[in-house]
């Protein structure tokens, strides 16, 4: 394995290590860290500096390392671990977490301004390091390096397992790694166990070492630097003097005596094996689209088994085709992923914005085991990003207004997911202001979006009015900041959402706080679906969706409107045509179908020809020359080789939503009111 394939890995869990270690940063700033929080941030800073070792990082191990030495001076007691401390090791964390990206090529500062910034962040630990030191002249780096006076001499002798090259890893750089904790005072060569030339494998490792190191760091620390090799080495670390009386065994590199020894078994590595494994998104995602046209042959085949007329054949098409289902969840599971980590991230958000707006907000999370389709939560992430900063920025006043309001002085944001009718729901709420009616108003009026047809707003319902703030370019702020105040930019993350078969609904009350509901599929791969039927072509609903089917009565069947109303069970059932949506030609069929859809807590019917049943559907995304079709979330290849469109109801529901208004004001001085329950 060549060691600089395992170099985006080392990236991928620096940035999760980095993550951990703001979670726990955030934690202890207005709370009192204990224990186990402190060791979590210095474990993270000791991992990423110990792995930069391996690789020959110096950038990010001589930064770490001084982080990391005043972190050893917190865990000892001897430096409070503060706001003012919490905020200078959240800037360090953020300087490692750019040296970090600095190795894969990213778009980030240089690394001369790298390192400006990086000796202002050092100067800022200074301070606390000549605290904890009482002498105040101590230069940082000195008081960071454990070579000092207090050093103890250690023997060290390792030996590595034959298979340590083959796994990835390079002995010669633990060796470097120990020279960041001490001084290397001696070092020997163990190859005892060097075969005949004949018998020699070049991918095998035959050697070991024994080290005389320098070092006030503890016997754990010294352990701690072949954290990464113990399952391919035999380590014994023992302290120079009892060493030097014990009888050892090169060949085995076994001293005796009161020793103190770190030693992996093949049966302690049975016992202690990590059963997770990291598997790059793009394998995945190519597994996933296999998948999907295995069930595409699978639904072919079970067309060709029943024209055939065959029982034998029927019977395992039926078997393979459950088989295929029985994959196709366990696929699904494997790309679904928990939100918790990405609502984590907020916490840093809420934090560094809220102070630089000088108010007071407390993040409140909850459902961070609510999970979803990956692609979708990378997807999701920059419209959550927008409305958080819009609550921040908008919706939540300053401690002054708050208290004067009667309202506590720090202001509550909260993310919440759940599930509900299959799909995945995020709510966006504060205990802010809310939505100014009047001012939106004022606002729709302003830029020509509503007029005396709508009675100047008077006829619109309190919905309709804080739907206008998903117009492009809608605000209602005061003054321009380098925020985005509520309502700017509400239209593409509308859009952007939409583009994931997902939906927006947004309720607020002047003075209570905003509630903005995203809601979206589990997945965008492959669903359940129902297949309808009008004229010659075919369309996919979503099942989830599907509430019933009913037949549609003579007296709602006028022809030739896209909407009407039907009574199902007593109650008002808006429905809308597809025949006329999609102008499929042909005239209506002599017997017609509602499909009854709940959508957003909504219910509407879809008019359709025929009900052919449900089916797996692999989603395929429309052409670029189709994207901007309203209605039409992609599309899907059938078993017979036909082209069906997968519906976009949200989509559908807001043309359904949006006729219906305008409906409502051209018959408003009649009294004429529709509700979609």
């Amino acid at each position: 394995m060549n060691i600089d394939a395992a170099v985006p890995t080392f990236i991928a869990e620096s940035r999760e290590l980095l993550r951990e270690m703001e979670a726990a940063l955030l934690a202890c700033e207005h709370t009192t860290a204990d224990a186990d929080v402190i060791n979590a941030i210095f474990r993270a800073a000791h991992t990423i500096k110990g792995s930069a070792g391996l690789f020959g990082f110096a950038g990010v191990v001589d930064f770490t390392h001084v982080v990391e030495g005043v972190l050893d001076r917190v865990r000892a007691g001897s430096v409070l671990l503060d706001a003012g401390l919490v905020a200078v090791l959240l800037e360090c964390r953020d300087h490692i977490e750019a040296l970090v990206t600095l190795l894969d090529g990213s778009d980030v500062e240089g690394s001369a301004q790298l390192e400006v910034s990086g000796a202002q962040l050092l100067q800022g630990l200074r301070a606390y390091s000549d605290a904890a030191g009482g002498a105040g002249s101590v230069p940082l780096m000195a008081v960071a390096d454990p070579a000092q006076s207090s050093a103890r001499r250690w023997d060290i002798a390792v030996r590595f397992h034959a298979d340590v090259l083959r796994n990835g890893m390079d002995p010669l750089s633990f060796i470097r790694y120990l020279g960041t904790l001490g001084t290397i005072t001696a070092l020997a060569v163990l190859d005892a166990d060097l075969p005949e030339v004949g018998n020699f494998d070049a991918e095998s490792c035959y050697l070991g070492f024994r080290i005389e190191l320098e070092s006030a760091a503890g016997e754990e620390r010294i352990a701690a630097a072949f954290e990464f090799v113990r399952e391919d080495c035999t380590l014994h670390i023992t302290p120079h003097a009892i060493a030097e009386q014990a009888v050892a065994a090169p060949a085995s590199c076994t001293p005796q005596g009161a020793t103190l020894q770190r030693e992996t078994t093949a049966s302690k590595k049975a016992h202690t094996l990590d059963r997770s494994l990291r598997v790059d998104g793009d394998k995945l995602d190519g597994l996933i689209d296999r998948i999907g046209e295995l069930v595409t042959a699978g639904a072919t085949m079970s067309i060709a088994a029943r024209k055939a007329g065959s029982l034998e054949l029927n019977e395992n098409a039926l078997r393979l085709g459950r088989l295929v289902e029985e994959v196709r969840d366990l696929a699904l599971k494997l790309r679904m992923v928990q939100i918790g980590p990405t609502f984590a991230r907020f916490q840093r958000v809420v934090r560094d914005v809220a102070r630089e707006l000088g108010k007071d907000i407390r993040l409140e999370v909850s459902g961070h085991e609510t999970e979803l389709d990956r692609t979708l939560i990378e997807s999701v992430a920059d419209p959550l990003m927008h409305l958080v900063r819009n609550a921040i920025d908008h919706g939540i006043e300053t401690a002054e207004v708050r208290c004067s309001a009667g309202k506590d002085a720090q202001g509550v944001l909260r993310l919440n997911a759940y599930h509900d009718a299959g799909s995945v729901v995020i709510e966006v709420s504060d205990d802010g202001s809310g939505l100014s009616r009047e001012r939106i108003l004022a606002k729709a009026l302003q830029r020509g979006l509503i007029g005396a047809g709508d009675g100047n707003g008077a006829t619109l319902s309190d919905a309709e009015v804080h739907a206008l703030i998903f117009e492009p370019g809608f605000s209602t702020a005061d003054q321009v900041t380098n925020l985005s105040g509520r309502g700017v930019g509400m239209d593409v993350v509308k859009r952007n959402i939409m583009a994931l078969r997902g939906s927006v609904e947004l309720d607020s009350a002047a003075g209570r706080g905003t509630v903005v509901r995203i809601r979206l599929p589990l997945t965008l791969a492959i669903i359940d679906g129902f297949l309808v039927g009008v004229g010659g072509a075919a369309f996919v609903i979503p099942l989830e969706l599907v509430e019933e089917c009913v037949e549609l009565g003579e007296a709602e069947r006028a022809p030739g409107s896209m909407q009407g109303y039907a009574n199902l069970r007593g109650a008002v059932l808006p429905f809308i045509r597809l025949r006329e949506l999609f102008a499929v030609r042909g005239g209506a069929a002599r017997r017609e179908s509602i499909v009854v859809i709940r959508c957003a807590g909504k219910r509407f019917g879809i008019v359709v020809d025929d009900l052919l049943g449900e089916l797996q559907v692999v989603i395929k995304p429309l052409s670029r020359l189709f994207s901007r079709i309203r209605g039409v979330g992609g599309s899907t290849i059938l078993g017979t080789g036909q082209l069906a469109l997968v519906l976009d109801v949200p989509g559908i529901l807001e043309q359904c939503l949006g006729a219906r208004v305008a409906a409502s004001h051209s018959t408003a001085s009649q009294g004429t009111v529709s509700v979609i329950k």
